[in-house]
Order: structure tokens, then C-alpha cells, then sequence
């Protein structure tokens, strides 16, 4: 009879795991001699996501002709110095159970592969030829024009315009410079871009300064070996990489409308069709992701949050956020109201996405404007405030959830920052939030010149100085108009 609380005789001390802190889970960096930065973060588990960032997207197209980074998007993995054809580094990947992928944002394009922590050594030698090596052959450039025009064709034909209005609202916001460029290769310019123009784009901004190898999952050690054994003499295929001709401009916001009178009627038919909607977006200009407002702006799209009418569930889907509780449930006729919020390096842009049956356009636009206004009235109740901190928190926790979405986040920060902030961190700067500082980005995003984006039958559609008169005014509505013969 040996109670609970005493250790049974002849049997060996546990020894038990003991935590020691964050050191284990820090984000570690390092430079290599050629610029090259290579960070990781450990992870538990057998498989890991490593990738090469590079800071190099549609926004730096200004000397040539834009499409270049749709093109290497669509371009990535295929044949490169060392195997033949897309099928063969796929195969080879297959031995350790891994995927690749290529994405390209406004500023960023990014090559990852997802395997095994085994098989590092192999994906950081096909990262680097990937990357460094393409063949970019002939028939394969055809290939990628066709698979563009379809996307192109593909694009404006889709039910959901929201991808269409990004384009546009961006356009909008930053007339013809950087981030305003476009991020789909223009149809005219499909045929023009050829092996030369990508070798002489890639020679200027592929060079290692400008890029960071990111890996989750994996010892940091073991990482810098291989980059140094892949990455650090690795000649280019398009030869030496200067780097004079970098485009540094910064991003001019300019204000502005971009309309596309397109008709919608036939946009989805079927047995359940949608019904012919007008789409709408009108941004304002907030900050860059370096700048300290950027966790406001974030907060405030939080609580502004939105989404469309047939969405269902509770707080945590953001029934009680500004768009669903002041618009979508108040005006039944309104299809879709959500805020969206683009950051880049040197500006940003909050908007709000909103789509109406055409007949009740200018009804709408008036509801958006408010609801502009009325986010430097006040920062609502308390509770309001708190939640949109408390949903903003968890949303991030969940999403460093996921290995892939850890990675992209560590290499984006290194890549522009040179370092990286914690999620506790994050969690901390989001807490610090306060009513006035919600209403003090506020006010000075409303000084800014709206951007707006109009897509679909835009018979009613009020005109630009008269949506900007109605967002300096001090309710936001629009100036009334007298018709004669209605």
C-alpha cells in the first residue's frame, strides 16, 4: 500500500523535457558572403517549406514591358541546367514526397518547395537551379503565352470580379508608377516578351542582394551549408548580375477613377444564376507595413471586416464587424460590402469592395462614403474595439499555424526588413491599439484622394468629384442632384 505521492522503490528517476525558453523556435539569419540572406525557423515535425524569395515583382516592370513576372511565374520549374523538363524535377521531388510552387505578388515573387527534412540537400540544389539555371527553351515561352491569354480570358470571365477590381482599384490608386503597374501580362504585350527581355530583367534584379533563402522545419546550420554548397558561386545562366538598373522609385499615390462599362447580365447562368450586380471599390490611401500605423490600419480593416450576404456563422465570422452590422444588415438589396487592405514597402491602400444591383448604384456608393466618414466619428464602443484586436490576434495565430504561411511570413519580413518580428510581438503592438489611434489614421487617410474602381452597368454611377466631395464633407453624402425628367 504505497500512497500516490511517493515514488516506487527500485525503479529509475524520470527524466523529464524541460522547455528553456524561446531560443529553440527564434527566427535565426544569416548573411552569406555574396549578400544572400538565409533565415529559418525550426519546427516540429518531419517535413519542412523552404524557398527563395526575391524582391522582384510587376512593380519594378517601369523599363520594361509589364508581364515580365507573370511570365516567371508561369516559367517556374520548368527544364533548367540539370533536368531536362518539368516532369523531371517533379519526379524527383516525388522521392521525398515534395510539391513546388511559384507565386508572384506586386513586389515579391517566391519559389517554395514543401518535403522531406531528408531530402534538404536535393531541394536546395533544385531551388538554386531552378532559380538561377532555367533554360526558359523556346517551346516552353509558347506555352507560357498560351497559358497567359487563357488566364487573361479567364480572368474576365469569372463570376467573382474581385481579383479584376484589385487590378483596377490599383491602377487607380497609383497611376501609372510601381505598384500601380499592371500584375497580369497586358494582351499586347503576350507576344513581345521573349528569352532575351526575361534574361536582361532577370540579370538586373536576381542578383543574391536581393534575395533570402527561407526554410521551416529545418536545423539553421544545416540550411547555410547548403546554401553555401548551392547558392553561394552559383553563376547565373544570363550572367553576372549588376544590379545598377534597379528601379527605386518610390510608389506616387495619385487618386483617381478607372470605370469598365461591361455587361454582367450573362455572368453566371445555370439553374441558381446571380443576379446582373454592378461592382464597386473605393480606396484611400493608409501606410506602408514599415511604418508604426500599420497595426492600426490593421485593426480598423478588422473591425470594418464585411463580406457577402450569404455568409453564415457567428462573431468569430465577423457577423458584428462595421460592413455587416451598418450595411449588409440594414440593406437587403446590397450583395456584397467588404473592407480589403493592401500594404507595400512605401504606401498602402484600405478599400472597401461593394456590388449592388445597377439600378441602385448611386445608393450604394453613398452607403460606402459614410461608412468612410463614420470611421473617424468614432471608434465605436469599447467591446467593438476589442473584439476586432481579439479576432485580428487569433486570425494571425491560426494562420502561423500552417508551415507554408510561417514561411512565406519569415521570408517577406527578412526580405524587407532585414529581420523578424515575433508573433508575440505582433500580438503585443496589436493589444497597445487604442480607440485614438484608430481615429488618427483615420483622419489622415481621409485626407487622401480616393481611389475608386467601377465594373458592370454604370448608367448610375455618381461622378468622381461628386465621391470625393462626399467623402470631405462631414456625413458623406453625396451632393444632391436636381433632374428635371427622371
Amino acid at each position: 500500500n504505497i500512497s500516490l505521492a511517493t515514488p516506487l522503490p527500485e525503479i529509475p528517476k524520470p527524466v523529464f523535457a524541460s522547455v528553456d525558453g524561446q531560443e529553440k523556435y527564434e527566427t535565426k539569419i544569416t548573411t552569406l558572403e555574396n549578400g544572400l540572406k538565409v533565415t529559418s525557423q525550426n519546427k516540429f515535425g518531419q517535413f519542412c517549406t523552404v524557398g527563395i524569395l526575391v524582391n522582384s515583382g510587376s512593380r519594378h516592370e517601369t523599363k520594361y514591358p509589364s508581364g515580365i513576372a507573370h511570365f516567371m511565374e508561369k516559367l517556374a520549374f520548368s527544364s533548367t541546367a540539370q533536368y531536362g523538363s518539368k516532369d523531371e524535377i517533379l519526379l524527383t521531388l516525388e522521392k521525398h514526397g515534395g510539391i513546388c510552387d511559384c507565386q508572384t505578388s506586386r513586389d515579391t515573387t517566391m519559389y517554395a518547395v514543401s518535403a522531406e527534412v531528408k531530402g534538404l540537400e536535393t531541394v536546395v540544389s533544385l531551388l538554386s537551379d531552378a532559380v538561377l539555371q532555367p533554360r526558359l527553351l523556346d517551346e516552353e515561352i509558347e506555352m507560357t503565352r498560351m497559358a497567359v491569354r487563357f488566364e487573361l480570358e479567364d480572368l474576365n470571365m469569372r463570376p467573382d470580379p474581385e481579383p479584376l477590381l484589385t487590378e483596377m482599384i490599383h491602377a487607380a490608386a497609383y497611376r501609372g508608377n510601381t505598384v500601380g503597374l499592371p500584375r497580369f501580362c497586358p494582351v499586347e504585350n503576350v507576344d513581345k516578351i521573349d528569352k532575351g527581355l526575361l534574361h536582361s530583367y532577370l540579370q538586373n534584379y536576381y542578383c543574391p542582394e536581393r534575395m533570402v533563402l527561407a526554410g521551416v522545419g529545418i536545423e539553421h546550420e544545416q540550411l547555410v551549408e547548403c546554401a553555401r554548397k548551392y547558392l553561394l558561386n552559383m553563376k547565373p545562366v544570363w550572367g553576372t548580375s549588376s544590379g545598377n538598373n534597379v528601379d527605386v522609385s518610390v510608389a506616387q499615390y495619385t487618386g483617381g477613377i478607372i470605370k469598365m462599362e461591361k455587361d454582367m447580365s450573362d455572368v453566371s447562368l445555370g439553374p441558381t444564376p446571380i443576379p446582373e450586380l454592378t461592382h464597386i471599390m473605393i480606396g484611400l490611401e493608409s501606410c506602408s507595413f514599415l511604418e508604426d500605423d500599420f497595426i492600426p490600419f490593421a485593426v480598423l480593416n478588422m473591425m470594418m471586416g464585411g463580406g457577402g450576404s450569404f455568409s453564415a456563422g457567428g462573431p468569430g465570422k465577423g457577423m458584428f464587424t462595421r460592413l455587416y452590422l451598418n450595411v449588409l444588415n440594414r440593406h437587403h438589396w446590397m450583395y456584397n460590402a467588404t473592407s480589403y487592405h493592401h500594404s507595400y514597402e512605401d504606401s498602402g491602400l484600405l478599400c472597401i469592395h461593394a456590388s449592388a444591383d445597377p439600378r441602385q448604384v448611386r445608393e450604394m456608393v453613398e452607403i460606402i462614403t459614410r461608412e468612410f466618414i463614420q470611421m473617424a466619428g468614432s471608434a465605436g464602443e469599447v467591446m467593438e474595439l476589442e473584439r476586432a484586436k481579439t479576432q485580428l490576434k487569433s486570425m494571425l495565430m491560426m494562420n502561423l499555424e500552417s508551415r507554408p504561411v510561417i514561411f512565406e511570413d519569415v521570408g517577406r519580413q527578412v526580405l524587407s526588413t532585414g529581420k523578424r518580428k515575433l508573433p508575440h510581438e505582433l500580438c503585443d503592438l496589436i493589444s497597445n491599439v487604442t480607440a485614438s489611434d484608430i481615429k488618427r489614421v483615420t483622419t489622415k487617410m481621409l485626407r487622401s484622394k480616393p481611389a475608386v474602381a467601377a465594373l458592370g452597368d454604370l448608367t448610375e454611377l455618381p461622378s468622381y468629384e461628386h465621391i470625393q466631395a462626399a467623402l470631405s464633407s462631414k456625413d458623406g453624402r453625396l451632393p444632391r442632384m436636381y433632374r428635371l425628367f427622371r
